[in-house]
């Protein structure tokens, strides 16, 4: 069986190129403006986006003792599961260029897919909401108010779907943004890659934005691109079951993925009070009276509401629905999410990030997650 955290492949060492490196450090160093720099990323799909944001990461962290990223790439977001869209503050460096590591954002929302293209209003709205809190927050202030307050660097971290409706997500999110520094990542493949020059912005823009375009750094003998090739659903995979890994301490022997779906299998879930909980669907109707169905064996947000996020419920974690006792009204939740998080849910989010099918094949149980006698339909 597969180790749990790593796919089958190894990833290739990373090359950080001289063209990189020095894209890195003009917009850390950059001299004409003394605020922090806010960089966003964009390229066409494994251009090396993620893996340049992990490199400029280190390199701000060089200069500054936190830096703010924020993932809009919900289908591989760099610090959480599948499906969220966050904004985390980063106080180490990151050791490994290659392996991406679970952290607790500061705020996130649950929009619940892989890809925007199912709402791309609210793909938009979540993600315009996480930065106006990170200007509030973290970049404009009163200095006599809190002197003592940083202005933190932002990172933003894009999907690689720059075509069609892709493409014109991603110049919305650069109109509202108004980064101080884009780095646009080219391939050889000239069809595939964005617009030339600052594509995004109306002919009588008068503000200031760096433009920084480098190419793939992975380059063969006649400097075509060589992408890396991710199996995009495996990857998803593993990062679900790495998040849910985290319901057991971490000297527990869970290497493999056989053993993590025993563990899970066996694990005491919360009981939910049904009464507590606004059940809300993502991107699709279900009708009241199969509500506990689609429930039943699913991965759901767990949200807190918030009249101050323009009606986004901010999400603290993930958690399985174990099963579903509809005469005790109890849902039977497994999720890693702190008790003290817990007590303050109030709405399960549904989309559509599924548990992955290895985690169902557990022999020894019997029905792990769909178990007759926890669920019953009235």
């Amino acid at each position: 069986m597969a180790s749990l955290l790593e796919p089958k492949t190894q990833s290739p060492n990373i090359y950080i190129s001289e063209e990189w490196s020095h894209a890195a450090d003009s917009i850390v160093y950059d001299a004409v403006t003394s605020l922090p720099p806010i960089a966003l990323i964009c390229g066409a799909k494994n251009c090396g986006k993620t893996t340049f944001s992990r490199y400029l990461l280190n390199i701000l962290l060089q200069r500054y003792k936190k830096v703010a990223y924020l993932d809009t790439d919900v289908g591989q977001p760099e610090f959480t599961p599948p499906g969220f869209v966050s904004l985390t503050v980063v106080d180490k460096l990151t050791s490994d260029l290659t392996i991406p590591c679970l952290k607790t954002p500061e705020r996130c929302f649950f929009f619940g897919d892989v890809s925007s293209k199912r709402d791309p209003t609210a793909y938009l709205k979540a993600i315009f909401t996480l930065y106006d809190y990170y200007r509030q927050d973290h970049c404009l202030f009163n200095k006599n108010e809190n002197p003592a307050k940083t202005e933190l660097p932002l990172v933003i971290n894009t999907p690689g779907w720059v075509k069609g409706v892709g493409y014109d997500i991603l110049v919305d999110m650069l109109k509202c943004i108004t980064p101080t520094h884009a780095v646009k990542i080219n391939i050889s493949a000239a069809s595939k890659n964005l617009p030339a020059g600052r594509f995004w912005l109306d002919e009588d823009y008068d503000g200031m934005v760096s433009l920084i375009e480098i190419n793939s750094a992975r380059q063969d003998s006649y400097n075509r691109s060589v992408l890396v090739q991710k199996d995009a659903q495996l990857l998803r995979d593993l990062r679900i079951m790495a998040y849910f890994r985290q319901c057991f301490p971490s000297d527990l022997d869970i290497t493999t993925i056989k053993e993590l779906a025993h563990a899970l299998a066996c694990h005491p879930p919360y009981e939910v009070p049904v009464s507590s909980i606004k059940i809300r669907h993502l991107h699709c109707r279900v009708p009241s009276s199969e509500i506990f169905y689609s429930l039943n064996a699913a991965i759901v947000g767990l949200a807190i509401s918030s009249e101050d996020s323009e009606n986004l419920p901010l999400c603290v974690g993930l958690g399985i629905v174990r099963g579903i006792d509809t005469f005790k009204g109890l849902l039977y939740v497994i999720t890693p999410v702190p008790h003290s998080s817990l007590e303050k849910v109030d709405i399960f989010l549904q989309g559509f990030i599924q548990i992955p099918t290895c985690l169902l094949q557990v022999q020894g149980c019997i029905s792990p997650y769909m178990s007759a006698n926890v669920f019953s339909s009235s």
